[in-house]
């Protein structure tokens, strides 16, 4: 009975985490309990509420097994604290998460909704033990070969061409196809969508009253892979870059290959990597300052799996951002340098203290390559104010030199971009000019027929 009651508990504290709930990082134990968790529950949290309080002292209730009565009373006092809470939250996502995860659990734990609600006296978590670091040893360590990349490509193939997209400072956006573009793109866009995973970011302003956005949310899909992975969400935000999936997992799940998809912290609250290695891709998730970063290296096939040509204009790293939504690098350093950059950044927003000359000198301390990722450096002070963004574009250049396959290619200059822009009306004029020609001989052959 005390096992069975230990069970539903770990199973109770996975849903927790769904709900948006993240518990100290030694209760991430047993993994496999995300199978258990009601379908409804989405890990998305938010700070527009107070949903997120209710969490908090749920947690602080239930963080160690204990009697299922006393369960079912804490239960009731979360159920409680929601409702108290639905007219600031209603249409949260977490809230109505939270409304469906509570049924479930009281379902699961046969718990009446009538009952005593005193708020049972907040556990201290035990101290997490000491362990050697280890892998998830209920999984084996290797799996088949359809769930390694490069192993399951045919024997004579040509090595893959891995690609590289990042997303960082205010933002700046470098494609799969070494475009450099610097973007409002306020509110939510997808950056990846393709048959094997989904990435969303978040952009919000930095600045009241300015057009200056950055990334202050990231949520990554990982789509169930045959034998190798389970679906597996990744999600951070702001103050809050988890080392496990939504689910409090690690890999990705029971399967045989799940140890090829793997969350790893390098800096516990500030870098997150990624190995998904059945696709051959690696991720790098990054807090610096308040704000997040993004940076991926993917073969070129898994680039170009789209599931949908035609509502693929959206997707960022392929495509780049739509043309009203991008920022003429080079009108806006021309305005800054002709004012002296008086701290003016966009048209409207409001001056921030660092001067077109005082923010080169600052991004050279970092960048001492005057390429477009210092370009961008000294874009974002100039937009922001926020000192911050230097480090956010040191980090995305870091990123490159360990995540691009060229070397030739690490720095861009702008040069490259015009060329590349160039290229791509060139290409265009090109076919229409094809199309033309086809069009008049086949018009003149009609006219010698007839």
């Amino acid at each position: 009975m005390t096992l069975l009651v230990s069970s539903q508990w770990q199973i109770a504290l996975s849903s927790f985490r769904v709900l948006g709930l993240h518990p100290p990082t030694h209760t991430h134990t047993h993994t496999h309990t995300h199978k258990h968790l009601p379908p409804s529950v989405k890990a998305l949290t938010t700070l527009q509420c107070k949903i997120l309080k209710c969490n908090s002292e749920f947690w602080a209730s239930t963080s160690s097994s204990g009697p299922e009565e006393e369960f079912c009373t804490a239960l009731r006092a979360y159920n409680n604290c929601v409702r108290r809470t639905a007219r600031t939250c209603r249409g949260d996502l977490a809230y109505h998460s939270a409304q469906h995860g509570i049924e479930d659990l009281m379902i699961q734990h046969n718990c009446s909704k009538e009952g005593p609600t005193t708020q049972p006296r907040a556990r201290t978590p035990p101290p997490p033990v000491q362990q050697p670091p280890q892998t998830d040893i209920h999984v084996p360590s290797d799996g088949p070969e359809v769930c390694h990349y490069e192993r399951s490509l045919p024997r004579n193939a040509a090595p893959p061409n891995y690609t590289h997209c990042g997303f960082f400072g205010d933002p700046h956006l470098r494609t799969f196809n070494d475009d450099f573009q610097t973007c409002k793109v306020e509110g939510a866009w997808p950056l990846i969508h393709n048959k094997y995973l989904s990435v969303q970011v978040t952009n919000t302003p930095v600045v009241p009253g300015s057009s200056a956005t950055a990334t202050s949310k990231l949520t990554i899909i990982f789509k169930n892979f045959q034998e190798c992975v389970d679906q597996k969400m990744y999600h951070a935000e702001t103050d809050e870059l988890p080392a496990a999936f939504a689910d409090g997992s690690k890999n990705g799940g029971d399967r045989h290959g799940a140890n090829t998809l793997r969350v790893v912290e390098k800096v516990p609250g500030q870098h997150v990597e990624i190995q998904a290695r059945y696709i051959g891709t690696t991720i790098v998730v990054r807090q610096v300052g308040r704000y997040l970063t993004f940076a991926v290296r993917m073969p070129e096939e898994v680039v170009n799996s789209v599931e949908d040509q035609d509502n693929q204009d959206l997707y960022l790293c392929l495509h780049g951002c739509p043309a009203n939504q991008r920022i003429d690098f080079r009108t806006f350093k021309a305005r800054a340098a002709e004012s002296h950059g008086l701290g003016r950044g966009r048209p409207g927003s409001p001056t921030q203290g660092f001067t077109y000359q005082s923010a080169m000198a600052k991004c050279k301390e970092r960048l001492p390559v005057e390429d477009l990722y210092f370009q961008s450096c000294v874009f974002d002070l100039l937009s922001s104010g926020d000192i911050n963004f230097t480090l956010a574009a040191y980090y995305a250049f870091e990123d490159v030199k360990m995540l691009h396959s060229n070397k030739d290619k690490y720095h861009l200059f702008e040069k490259d971009t015009i060329f590349n822009s160039a290229s791509d009306k060139l290409g265009f004029s090109f076919l229409v000019l094809i199309s033309l020609v086809v069009v008049q001989l086949w018009t003149d052959s009609c006219s010698i027929c007839l």
